[in-house]
């Protein structure tokens, strides 16, 4: 039976109400439990067994003064011990001669209400005169009545640390503590346990088996300073409290009514101390009867408080353990849904998708019902609400906050651009009643430090905001306001591209005589950057057409200005110049003249001059390191085109041959850029010009120019299974109709 390392605690004595000196340590608390072993002696005489002589612990043992006598038989003066058998053995001893002995006998000393069990080794030993005959006894013996109670104690104080060490509830602890020291102790005691809160000031319940509930119910919550009872005092000096007489004590003056209801008369009150000195909790001794304790009371208290001690500091530990594993899993669970709504509100660059996304994460998460408004021209307007029946949802979709109300939550948050929150109704009009709506929570939603929206929070019945789901709905709404933001951005960009990329292709194919004019193009990607596949149809004055397909090196807007660079130079010089040669010359010499900041990338160009016949259409044209052109004839065969040329943009005198080629009706001839022979397929190969050559063979039979396209695109989608290309793709087909 050992203290805690570092326990502090104070000694008492019983004549003062605070302790004095302060116990050696634990060896000394054991040495009060098990007492001093005193022997006891006593020296009988005759077959009455005379008291003649007896040592003082003797007549401690059997009862006190009042049976301090010599000269009496033992039977009359301890007329208890006929009937336990002991005169009986005395008078053996005594005829016989022959000494007895008994180890840890018990004995009952006194009558009535006055008798006390104890515990003895004694011998009895015959007393013999000069010449061997028994004259008396001599009664020889050590009372084992304190160690066998400290030994019991011990035995029960060892199951309460093995309780303990297996972290038992520790109101199981404390109440099993409290009821081993009342069943085991001499005297009737009643326990108590006092556990202080988490700041020392009060003092709550923690074990009191056998006194009144109205008793623990009163002092529960008692305040800890001087003159508070004695266990206030005591949890407020740190020094045990011995108050032996409840009825004069001005401790108890607030206290003594409540004490004479439940018959209590004394109380030594012991702190419980942590090792760092901090106040755990009191350990109470009561009793009936006004009583001073002994040195084994003091020691029984010590140890017990230790003993509580550490099994309010394991419970602590225990419960600091699960909060920090509670804590630890509640973070968890906050990053996992954060990061699970950051996946769902990125995953589709749509505005108002995300936002109807924020309100379906938010209920029933982090509330019953959720509302998403945004300022649109001047006005609010929800956007998305969620709630658990497609009743509430309607009810809350139907209503929207007016922009400029002072009244309305929304109103100010958006004005503010800080979150709102309260336990009742949102102020302003709204269907708050029908649904049943207890307390709102109202965050901005912002782009630039200006609030562009809101996220509302509606709490039903006993929901309600605490700090947490206030700082988990602030950081998602954090994170879907850059979603919507990105999203926005996103489809400005879209726009913006598309807008430049019509700028730089034809927005209307014109009506070519004898033509038939057809031309496709799909952008790369997600149509963000502008792309550098182009192509451009027009008249020249003579009466023939300009027509051209390109590729400019790069994407974005160096490739838009060398786009723009490549169309305009080709149509202000075509109406100029004699023939595509020149024109494709000049435009060569327009794109090494270009300003760095304009790019330096190369083009692969296609352009031609097709002339109306009777016969059909008569095509000159040049290639400039662009992909073969491929002629669709009227047997249904695709063949290339051979035309030589090397790219533009790299020196200003590129080598280049013209080719002159006739479409007759239903022929066509077909330009492409080499977005669609490196299409790729699931296995890595390319398209190729192979299967475009097949391609056009699976057009109808006498096909217009978009058959033509329609089968070469059907051909590439089947192909790549219709995931993203990595490269722009465009497409011009002119077939001869003969007209």
């Amino acid at each position: 039976m050992t203290r805690v390392p570092g326990q502090q605690s104070s000694g008492v004595v019983p004549s003062g109400r605070e302790g004095g000196r302060a116990p050696d340590g634990p060896e000394d608390d054991v040495r009060a439990l098990f007492g001093q072993s005193t022997a006891v002696f006593a020296s009988l005489a005759g077959p009455a067994h005379m008291v003649e002589a007896a040592n003082s612990a003797f007549y401690a043992a059997i009862g006190g003064p009042e049976r301090t006598r010599t000269g009496v038989p033992l039977g009359r003066l301890m007329p208890e011990l006929a009937d336990q058998g002991f005169v009986a053995l005395l008078d053996r001893v005594y005829r016989t001669g022959r000494a007895h002995t008994g180890r840890d006998v018990r004995v009952m000393l006194g009558e009535g209400a006055g008798a006390r069990e104890a515990y003895f080794d004694f011998t009895y030993e015959p007393r013999l005169d000069t010449g061997g005959n028994v004259t008396g006894v001599r009664v020889v013996g050590v009372e084992t009545t304190q160690v066998r109670q400290a030994q019991r104690l011990t035995a029960e104080h060892r199951a309460l640390l093995e309780q303990i060490a297996r972290q038992a509830p520790l109101t199981d602890v404390l109440d099993g503590m409290a009821r081993v020291i009342e069943e085991l102790s001499p005297d009737e005691v009643l326990v108590s346990v006092l556990l202080a809160d988490a700041d020392g000031r009060h003092l709550r319940h923690g074990a009191a088996p056998s006194l009144p509930d109205f008793y623990n119910e009163a002092i529960d919550g008692i305040a800890t300073g001087e003159g508070v009872g004695s266990c206030g005092t005591a949890a407020h000096r740190r020094r045990s409290v011995i108050v032996s007489d409840i009825a004069t004590d001005p401790f108890w003056d607030d206290f003594r009514d409540l004490a004479g209801r439940a018959g209590v008369a004394a109380c030594w009150s012991t702190p419980i101390l942590a090792r760092d000195g901090s106040l755990l909790g009191t350990f109470a001794m009561y009793h009936r009867v006004p009583r001073a304790p002994q040195e084994v009371d003091l020691a029984l208290a010590r140890v017990f408080a230790d003993t509580a001690a550490l099994a309010v500091e394991r419970h602590r530990e225990e419960q600091a353990r699960q909060a920090a594993e509670a804590r630890e899993k509640a973070a968890r669970d906050d990053l996992a849904f954060l990061l699970r709504a950051s996946a769902a509100l990125g995953s589709d660059l749509d505005a108002a998708q995300t936002l109807q996304r924020l309100a379906a994460l938010c209920s029933p998460t982090l509330a019953p019902l959720c509302a998403v408004d945004v300022v649109e021209g001047g006005r609010v307007r929800r956007v998305a609400a969620s709630a658990p029946t497609g009743r509430q949802r309607e009810l809350l979709a139907s209503h929207s906050p007016v922009y400029d109300a002072s009244d309305d939550a929304v109103a100010r948050v958006l004005a503010s651009g800080l979150s709102e929150v309260a336990r009742r109704t949102p102020t302003g009009p709204g269907p708050w009643h029908d649904l049943g709506v207890t307390g709102y929570l109202c965050l901005p939603l912002m782009d630039r430090g200006t609030a562009f929206g809101t996220l509302t929070l509606l709490s039903t019945d006993e929901h309600a905001f605490d700090g947490h789901t206030v700082a988990l709905a602030e950081e998602l709404a954090r994170r879907a306001a850059s979603a919507a933001r990105n999203a926005r951005q996103y489809t400005h960009r879209v726009t913006l591209a598309r807008d430049l990329q019509a700028g730089l292709l034809m927005p209307e194919l014109p009506d070519v005589p004898g033509a038939d004019v057809a031309t496709y193009y799909h952008p790369a990607g997600e149509g963000l950057d502008i792309g550098g596949d182009f192509y451009d149809i027009f008249p020249l004055p003579d009466g023939r057409w300009a027509f051209m397909l390109g590729d400019v090196c790069g994407r974005g807007a160096n490739a838009a200005t060398t786009t723009a660079l490549v169309r305009h130079t080709a149509r202000a010089v075509a109406p100029l110049l004699p023939d595509p040669e020149a024109v494709v010359q000049a435009v060569n010499r327009a794109l090494c003249n270009r300003p760095d900041s304009h790019g330096s990338g190369f083009v692969t160009l296609v352009y031609g001059h097709l002339t109306h016949t009777p016969d059909g259409l008569d095509v000159e044209l040049i290639r400039a390191g662009h992909t073969l052109p491929l002629v669709l004839d009227a047997g249904h065969r695709a063949r290339p085109v051979e035309a030589v040329g090397a790219l533009l943009g790299i020196t200003p005198d590129t080598p280049l041959r013209p080719h002159r080629l006739r479409l007759r009706p239903h022929e066509s001839l077909l330009l492409y850029t080499d977005g669609i022979t490196e299409a790729r397929g699931g296995d890595g190969d390319q398209f190729g010009e192979e299967r475009l050559a097949d391609a056009l063979t699976g057009a109808p039979r006498r096909p217009g120019a978009h058959d033509v396209i329609d089968a070469l695109t059907r051909a590439v989608r089947t192909f790549t299974g219709g995931h993203d290309i990595d490269d722009d793709q465009a497409v011009l087909v002119l077939t001869a109709t003969g007209r």
